[in-house]
């Protein structure tokens, strides 16, 4: 599973998706492995961004971030990706994330 990550210095998941300059991309099973850092070009004044960053996003399989907004829910769910509130150190999102799937899969 390939799961990216909204934030601003590379240890927080701390940004609303579409206020994300970079994310922050990890190949997931029982632990997650850094695969690469990938930045977008955010207009620091505009509004409803989260679809360049979903679009970024094209092979992962989920993306978390603080927050995100409905049209940026519906442009995921058309692009098969599956978005995530969550928020804190990555190596923590990531780990709540994966025990999460875990547990669901049991």
């Amino acid at each position: 599973m390939r799961i990216a990550v909204v934030s601003s210095d590379g240890k927080n998941v701390d940004l609303h998706l579409g206020r994300g300059k970079s994310i922050y991309v990890y190949d997931c099973g029982d632990d997650a492995s850094f695969v690469e850092r990938r930045d977008i070009e955010i207009a620091e004044d505009a509004k409803h961004q989260g679809g360049k960053v979903i679009k970024a996003c094209s092979d992962c399989d989920v993306l978390i971030s603080v927050q995100y907004g409905f049209k940026s829910k519906i442009k995921a769910e058309d692009q098969g990706l599956k978005l995530v509130m969550d928020e804190g150190p990555i190596d923590e999102v990531l780990e709540r994330y994966i025990n999460h799937v875990n547990f669901m899969k049991n």
